[in-house]
């Protein structure tokens, strides 16, 4: 293969674009990239969708030099090049804004941006970079405050200071992975309107990866499609319908729909009510207080707000992970204190994030999981002394094919499957039999499309059948679509109540940004 490495470095501030050509990525046997072109011309914004595993990560890391492709090429204006490391991507102008921060929290956003430079001088001339960087961010559209330490920053400026550092490394060319999954909407919005302005001004072209149709459709001009590996279609953003889009995500799988949203009656009895509750957080030094949190049955209330307001403390405190130091949680009228016979009385249930770890025993079977809420019980609900293992087994096979769990087998180890199915396998132990209170955190994190409808729908239906379900949740658009009231909190506190239906996301925002 002819290949052309062009020695020059991009021009800085004008925008670069890239071909793929038939790009594949074989790992022994397996093909996690199949022959995939992909156009994204200089000044564009392109969006990259397909589930979990559909190859937006491979294709990524092929672009920008983690991996060496199998076969196939890429080009960049125009010219076919050898991208074989990070490096050799950075050369080319190529850059990428990740989903989790990468920046020193102790240093300053100036430190930050001085010290990612690929050469730094062993003594910093700070009066000389502090006129550069002033220089620099006259040129930018966002507006940061470099004199702080990043600790300090909200989400939202830690991911333009993200953005900024690859401008400021002379990229071109920015792939964005999930870029708003730690913002609030108006955050989000903000970010992507800025990122927007700079391909319209042919200063940037960027391909970002989503799971959000609502961004796609109002910053992207065009979007590419993959699943299992293949590019399965795409185009022009306004010439495609979200509904087109994710049925070229999923291919032929039926989506379970959300069940019809039965009204509250105005009669429903409290199940879950939180009264004048105070505890530490995690650091120690600041106080979640939850006062007048109540949920009734056939009720979802969502907790909405950016990740460490307190919704993991409460979370724990509500399941007997962790301790508080004033108040109570009443359950169908009596004290709760989360052990495992008063869960088992009041049929309390609880989804939490990252069920492997919180959920589940990895290295035991799929069988022995699903039977922890009723190993120590015989077929009539009396205590039992022995465990029946062939009990067990029939009441997995039962769950597995409810609940649509993908396993090799019973016996296999539960870390042995994949995450939308371990979802799916808490949600079957969760959710069989009788659910008078539903505790979930964060329950669609991560999952591919088909496996999020899968387990919104079963959560609804959880409700529709009377179970009283406390949702807490970042993602707002998985609020606004199960809740029937939201609270948002913020700084450990609830600071804003609302009946979902004709919320404002705006004013849902501004609370979870803190400005109430």
């Amino acid at each position: 293969m002819k290949t052309i490495r062009d020695s020059v470095l991009p021009q800085p501030g004008k925008a670069v674009g890239i071909e793929t050509m038939g790009m594949t990525m074989r790992f022994g046997a397996f093909t996690a990239l199949d022959d995939v072109s992909i156009s994204i011309p200089a000044g564009s914004f392109h969006a990259l969708l397909g589930e979990n595993g559909a190859g937006k990560s491979t294709l990524v890391k092929c672009i920008m030099g983690f991996y060496n492709a199998s076969g196939g090429s890429l080009s960049v204006d125009g010219r076919e090049v050898v991208i074989d490391s990070p490096k050799a991507a950075a050369d080319y102008g190529l850059g990428m804004v990740y989903q989790h921060f990468t920046l020193v929290s102790s240093l300053t956003g100036a430190e930050n941006l001085v010290i990612s430079r690929r050469e730094v001088p062993g003594v910093i001339n700070w009066a000389k970079e502090r006129t550069d960087l002033a220089s620099f961010m006259e040129r930018m559209p966002f507006r940061i405050p470099l004199d702080r330490p990043v600790r300090e920053l909200a989400a939202g400026e830690k991911q333009k200071l993200e953005i900024v550092k690859q401008l400021y490394l002379g990229r071109s060319f920015l792939v964005l992975d999930e870029p708003t999954s730690v913002l609030t909407p108006a955050e989000a919005d903000e970010m992507l309107g800025l990122v927007r302005d700079l391909t319209e001004r042919k200063e940037l072209t960027v391909l970002m990866i989503s799971h959000k149709f609502h961004e796609v459709m109002k910053f992207a001009d065009a979007v590419s499609i993959l699943r299992r590996g293949k590019l399965v279609g795409g185009g022009k953003v306004g010439e495609l319908s979200t509904a087109e889009m994710a049925a070229k995500m999923i291919g032929d799988v039926k989506l379970a729909q959300l069940d019809s949203r039965l009204p509250v009656a105005n009669a429903a009895r409290p199940v879950l009510k939180v009264e004048h509750l105070k505890a530490p957080d995690r650091t120690g030094l600041k106080t979640i207080e939850i006062d007048g949190l109540t949920v009734c049955a056939g009720e979802i209330v969502g907790i909405a707000g950016i990740s460490g307001n307190g919704q993991k403390e409460l979370t724990e405190i509500l399941v007997g992970q962790r301790p508080s130091e004033t108040g109570r949680v009443v359950v169908n009228g009596e004290v709760y204190g989360a052990t495992r016979q008063e869960a088992r009385t009041n049929n309390v249930r609880f989804i939490p994030e990252e069920p492997l770890q919180n959920a589940c025993a990895p290295k035991m079977t799929v069988s022995e999981n699903l039977a922890f809420r009723m190993f120590d019980l015989k077929m009539d609900g009396r205590k039992s002394i022995w465990l029946s293992r062939r009990q067990m087994k029939s009441w997995a096979t039962t769950l597995i094919s409810d609940f649509k769990v993908k396993t090799a087998s019973t016996a296999s180890p539960i870390a042995a499957l994949s995450g939308g199915n371990v979802q799916r396998a808490v949600l079957a132990r969760e959710l069989t039999g009788k659910v008078d209170l539903l505790i979930v955190s964060n329950p669609c994190f991560g999952l591919d499309f088909s496996a999020v409808a899968e387990i919104r729908a079963r959560i609804v239906r959880a409700r529709n059948s009377g179970a009283a379900v406390l949702l807490l949740s970042e993602d707002l658009d998985e609020l606004m679509e199960l809740s029937d009231r939201i609270h948002v909190m913020s700084g450990g506190r609830l600071v804003y109540e609302t009946p979902a239906r004709g919320a404002d996301i705006g004013i849902i925002g501004a609370h979870m940004a803190g400005h109430h």
